[in-house]
């Protein structure tokens, strides 16, 4: 019988977005026979079934195509989605602001939250981004 240790089985695409992320990266998979990007990571595009994905790093500019502020007794929240330069559509949030006007220019940046590293945006200036 052959045991595998943990440490050599291959991980997976979501596990692999964790990693770069801890490491302060925003990476995106993309194909590398069409140059389509994909977003939430995964094994292959959806529809077309490319399995050719290799990690890019992320431009991290985009526009905010949709807002929501949730809103409780102590606090609210945003939740944001981006679509992003690379053009996928993400979920994230607002940083500094509870709302922002739909199109405003945003860019990505990696912060670390309750030991999770994750992707949040600030609206930018239009010459900034």
């Amino acid at each position: 019988m052959v045991e595998t240790s943990p440490a050599a089985a291959p991980i997976g695409p979501e596990a692999q977005y964790q990693r770069f992320l801890q490491r302060g990266r925003f990476m995106l998979q993309r194909s590398a026979s069409t140059g389509r990007h994909v977003f939430y990571p995964r094994v292959a595009i959806p529809g077309s079934g490319e399995t050719d994905l290799e990690w890019v790093e992320a431009t991290g500019t985009g526009r905010l195509y949709a807002i929501t502020v949730n809103r409780s007794r102590n606090a609210s929240h945003n939740v944001a989605l981006i679509d992003l330069d690379e053009g996928v559509r993400m979920m994230a949030r607002i940083e500094g602001r509870e709302t922002a006007p739909i199109g405003s220019r945003v860019k990505a940046r990696v912060i670390e939250e309750d030991g999770q590293a994750l992707v949040v945006f600030d609206v930018v200036e239009e010459g900034q981004a």
